[in-house]
Order: structure tokens, then C-alpha cells, then sequence
């Protein structure tokens, strides 16, 4: 057994195989995390093999292995058998250098990775290939699993139904009615999932999905499950390889339970510890105004945490007020040194349509992170020349809502400062010329 749970809890060390339905550690209540045998695959191969193990499977055809986050099967679920894995080619999204987006954003070396370049449209993919693939061995095996639940404000539903459609296991998501856009809400439905429009906003949905799953035969989808961390953690061996296994100085995520900082970090501590490079970035964890105890405890150097009450904001998905993975973020934004900032309405939306207007199509969360970013950059608190990567976390079409509210001016606490505007014109080429002639000065 290469790969297994063990208690977080420092000092307790209980661990549980990975075919147990677990999320806590049965003696202290403590969260779970999966832990690797770096050492036997340190034994097993020497580092460049290693290396062109990952290498080689990039070129497959149809095959289990060759998708963004199976390519490291031996460092995410290395026990696995292949016949129980449930990919769609997830990962292996596009890493793209910001060149054109100007001060200041022009005094670092910045790429933005773009995770929801994804299937169902955003990261949550990565880690619901392997949660899904989990469950379908325990199934396999014979373990009565009746569903799979999670609780989501939009983008863990819309990945868990599709994972579980294709795998032919039932899917329950619990959602904050009237909290998501209309483009997260279908997904689920047209999956197949079993939706619930719940009354109440995140943390109440994540407070019920742990009941209801403790009270029935069904598997939690949630990030607190660390199944889903190994696949997230993958992104970090993606950026690595695409800058010849050297790490970047930065990483900026968007954070709201917290879950993605915290694996894209562990990903970082694994390469290192298997001598594939040799630095972990510091990592940037970005929050909304509306929803920032992270950014809060940080401000107290982590010696107080109070979960909050989550206000409306634009960035839906990570309009969490009680953070599961907040003890995960703290230790790994700890350990590289990193630092956390929080954003405004305003600034989160026309810094997003700022780099929309050199080619890119963010999300709100995406503006959370780019909005951060040019804080700590108009600061000073990032050196020039630092090579600095942002995790667009969701593609953008699925907040055309959002996107349409901005460039028709009616975005709550927003000025508009980048709309664009649709011009009315007769079918005729005198008046478009003359309209061209008029925009051109």
C-alpha cells in the first residue's frame, strides 16, 4: 500500500486505507489527508526515469493514463487499477504568458494557467477524476456506496455529475438557491444528478450535505475528502513541467473552502522531496471583500480564525464563510512563506475586464486573483522580474450573467470602467463607414 490516509492532527498519526469510507480520523475528529510512500518510488525508479515516465504518456492515444492527472498515477493514487479509473483526458490545460496587459503588470515574467480549459469548465475536474475513480474500486469491490453527495456553489457539483455519469453512479448536489449562475445551475440537471435547490447560502449546504451523508449510504464529494487534493495538487507537477521542472517565484489562487491553495502547495512539497525541483513558489492565496476570514486570520499572523458570515459578491464560487481547508491553507501558506489579500467588488471586475481586453475571458474568481496580484505588484511586495503564475480557476463562459451585467453598468458596487458598447446601425456601408471613420478619430 503505497498511497493512505492519515490524521492531520499533529502527534496522532492513525491512518486508514483509501477503500474506507472516512473523512475524519476516528479518535480525534481531526481531517484526513493522503499521504505517498515517496520512498518506495524513489526505489522504484531513479529521478530522470521518473521524469520520462510522465513524458512519455503525454502522447498516447485513448488511454487512462495520459490526461493531465493520471500521467502521475504513481503520485496520486498509485494502488489503482487502471480499469477503475473514470478520466475524460482532464488537465493538461494551457499555460499562457501575459505579454500585452501592460504597468504593472509588465515588470514580472506572468502567466496565467487556465484550469477551467477544463471539461466541465473549471479545476474541480482534477479532483473528481480521482474521488470518482476511488469510489468506483470500493464499488468494484463490492462496498455498499449508493451515491456520491457534495455540497458546491456551482463548479464541484457540475464536475461530480459529470464524473458520475460516466461512471454510472448516482449523484446528490446540494446547492444554495439562487447563489450560482444559471450556466453551473444546468450542468448538474443535464448530468442527471440529483439536485437540491437548498434555502440557505454555502456553509449551510456543506453544515447538510455532512449529515445527510453520515445518515445515508452515500460518499462525500466535498475538498474535507483529501481524495480530491491529489488530483488538484497535479497542476503544480503541470507548471513544473511546463517550465522544465523549475518552479515559478509565485503562485496566485483564488481561495475560498481553501482546497486548491493548500493542494497545488502539497504538489510543490512532493516534487520536492522526489528531487524534481528545487524550490516551492510562495503561494498567493486571493479573497473576496465579502468573504475573507482567511485574510483575516492572516492580518493576525494565523493566531485567531473566525469564520464569517459570506456577503454577495461576484466571485459566487468562493463565497464561503467557513473555509473546511483552512488549516490545510494556513500550513501551506506557512511553510512557502506566503501571503494573503483581499479585493473589492469594483477592483475584482475591471481588473478581470482588464486582461479580458488583451485576450482573455476571465471568471470572477480569476478577477480575484489577477485583482490581487496588482495589489501586491502597485505595492512593491513582488519583485520585478519575479516569475509569477495565476490559477484561472473557471472558464468565463460560465458567468456570461456576470460578464453582461458588467458591460451594461449594472453590477452592484462596480463603475464599469472598461465597458464595451454595442453600436446600432442601419444595413447600409455608408453609415458603417462613417461610424468606423467616427471610432478611428
Amino acid at each position: 500500500m503505497r498511497a493512505y490516509f492519515e490524521c492531520e492532527k499533529e502527534g496522532c498519526g492513525k491512518t486508514y486505507p483509501l477503500g474506507q469510507v472516512v473523512y475524519r480520523c476516528e479518535r480525534d475528529g481531526s481531517l484526513l489527508s493522503v499521504k505517498q510512500d515517496l520512498g518506495a518510488l524513489q526505489n522504484q525508479f531513479a529521478l530522470e526515469d521518473l521524469r520520462d515516465v510522465f513524458d512519455a504518456r503525454r502522447g498516447r492515444a485513448v488511454d487512462e493514463l495520459r490526461g493531465g492527472v493520471w500521467r502521475y498515477k504513481e503520485l496520486v493514487l498509485p494502488d489503482i487499477d487502471t480499469k477503475d479509473i473514470v478520466s475524460m483526458n482532464e488537465g493538461t490545460t494551457p499555460m499562457i504568458r501575459a505579454e500585452n496587459a501592460g504597468a504593472p503588470y509588465d515588470a514580472v515574467e506572468l502567466y496565467v494557467k487556465l484550469c477551467g480549459n477544463d471539461v466541465t469548465g473549471s479545476f474541480k475536474d482534477l479532483g473528481m477524476t480521482v474521488l470518482v475513480s476511488e469510489v468506483n474500486a470500493i464499488r468494484n469491490a463490492g462496498a455498499l456506496v449508493a451515491g456520491i453527495a457534495c455540497a458546491s456553489t456551482g463548479d464541484t457539483s457540475a464536475a461530480l455529475a459529470a464524473y458520475g455519469a460516466r461512471a454510472g453512479i448516482p449523484v446528490f448536489v446540494f446547492l444554495p438557491a439562487g447563489k450560482i449562475s444559471t450556466a453551473q445551475l444546468v450542468q448538474p440537471l443535464a448530468h442527471g444528478a440529483h439536485t437540491l435547490s437548498l434555502c440557505t447560502d454555502f456553509d449551510g449546504c456543506m453544515k447538510l450535505v455532512q449529515e445527510v451523508t453520515e445518515r445515508e449510504n452515500l460518499y462525500l464529494a466535498n475538498s474535507m475528502n483529501s481524495l480530491r487534493i491529489e488530483g488538484q495538487k497535479t497542476i503544480a507537477f503541470e507548471i513544473l513541467r511546463e517550465f522544465g521542472w523549475t518552479a515559478p517565484d509565485y503562485v496566485v489562487v483564488p481561495g475560498g473552502n481553501l482546497g486548491n491553495v493548500s493542494a497545488i502547495a502539497k504538489g510543490f512539497r512532493e516534487a520536492i522531496a522526489l528531487g524534481l525541483c528545487e524550490k516551492t513558489p510562495r503561494m498567493v492565496c486571493a479573497q473576496a471583500d465579502a468573504a475573507n476570514p482567511l485574510y483575516r486570520a492572516f492580518k493576525t499572523d494565523f493566531a485567531e480564525f473566525e469564520p464569517v458570515i459570506a456577503k454577495q459578491t461576484s466571485a459566487s464560487a468562493i463565497r464561503i464563510g467557513n473555509p473546511v481547508s483552512y488549516e490545510r491553507a494556513k500550513k501551506a501558506l506557512l511553510e512557502s512563506e506566503g501571503i494573503v489579500e483581499t479585493v473589492s467588488e469594483d477592483d475584482l471586475a475591471n481588473v478581470g475586464a482588464h486582461f479580458d481586453r488583451s485576450g482573455f475571458f476571465t471568471c470572477p474568481q480569476t478577477g480575484v486573483a489577477l485583482c490581487a496580484l496588482t495589489k501586491l505588484l502597485l505595492r512593491e511586495e513582488i519583485e520585478r522580474g519575479a516569475r509569477i503564475v495565476v490559477i484561472s480557476t473557471a472558464a468565463g463562459l460560465k458567468f456570461t450573467e456576470y460578464k453582461v451585467a458588467y458591460h451594461e453598468g449594472k453590477l452592484a458596487d462596480v463603475r464599469s470602467n472598461l465597458s464595451g458598447r454595442k453600436i446600432e446601425l442601419p444595413a447600409n456601408a455608408d453609415a458603417i463607414c462613417e461610424a468606423i471613420r467616427e471610432i478611428a478619430g
